[in-house]
């Protein structure tokens, strides 16, 4: 944290003049401690959102999110009035989308099973150089969901598996794709052990719905997803993080979401979906 002094040191500007951007709201700052003071990580990051790129240099990216499907997100992405149009084809599609310019914001939740961490393993290696961001949005949780009161007394994951049971499933670039071969590599299984239903459906409502239309027993999914289908949670505590450009942080669209995410009808609507734990909410995870 700077001091109103540091800041303008730092900035090589005046004190007066840092009391005139805070008036305006033109720089991060926080009064937390009954004082004006400075996150300087925010401080870096909003310099480098006030660059002024060559007309022959970086597009800007064109206004969509890519990346893992959420539905608490794509409510809130339309509602919010971010401007943002949806591009969900899961989180590997989604980081690779962001790293060439083809999104503004990517969502991701992939496990490392090397150290159980989640997603920074996967944002360093698809985002080379030193220009994003990773903030964090939710925990989640995932599990398998069931016909109405779990009729065929699913108990869990082994049990399904050894009977046979048909698992609708997601593709292979989903975040939920690579938890599941995680989950099933615990059990000392993997996915050709699974009778499989149908093709991978590319949203976790998609997947709720083969299984309420009884076209498969089972699947991986949210408990976001679930409605009046049984659900057997499997991770409470999956982390589905938001990836982006850090000059793309300050700029309206992703403002207006993060501002959206702090109203009593994002709250309200999250806990309607059920499954999410909002505490850590906009926290910056990892700074490439």
């Amino acid at each position: 944290m700077l001091t109103t002094s540091e800041v303008a040191d730092y900035l090589r500007v005046k004190e007066r003049t840092i009391y005139e951007m805070v008036a305006r709201q033109t720089i991060p700052f926080t009064r937390a401690t009954g004082k004006l003071l400075f996150p300087r990580r925010l401080i870096d990051a909003w310099l480098e959102a006030q660059t002024e790129l060559p007309i022959t240099g970086i597009a800007p990216a064109p206004p969509i999110y890519a990346g893992s499907n959420d539905p608490l997100l794509e409510w809130a992405l339309r509602q919010s009035g971010s401007g943002l149009a949806v591009l969900a084809r899961g989180s590997l599609q989604g980081l690779e989308d962001l790293a060439e310019g083809r999104a503004v914001l990517a969502g991701c939740h992939l496990l490392d099973p090397a150290t159980g961490h989640w997603n920074l393993a996967a944002a360093r290696a698809c985002l080379p150089g030193t220009s994003h961001v990773l903030i964090h949005w939710a925990r989640r949780s995932q599990g398998l969901i069931t016909a109405a009161g779990n009729p065929l007394g699913v108990t869990g994951l082994a049990n399904a598996v050894a009977r046979g049971l048909r698992f609708a499933t997601r593709a292979g670039g989903a975040g939920s794709a690579r938890l599941l071969e995680v989950l099933l590599a615990r059990e000392g299984l993997n996915m050709s052990d699974l009778t499989t239903a149908t093709r991978p459906v590319e949203t976790h409502a998609d997947l709720a719905a083969l299984i309420e239309t009884g076209e498969a027993d089972l699947g991986l999914g949210l408990q976001a997803a679930v409605g009046t289908l049984g659900f057997i949670p499997l991770v409470t505590d999956e982390s589905f993080d938001l990836a982006l450009r850090r000059r793309d942080y300050f700029e309206k669209p992703v403002q207006t979401l993060l501002a959206f995410a702090r109203t009593d009808s994002f709250t309200r609507r999250a806990a309607h979906l059920g499954g999410y734990d909002l505490a850590d909410l906009g926290r910056v995870l990892w700074n490439g």
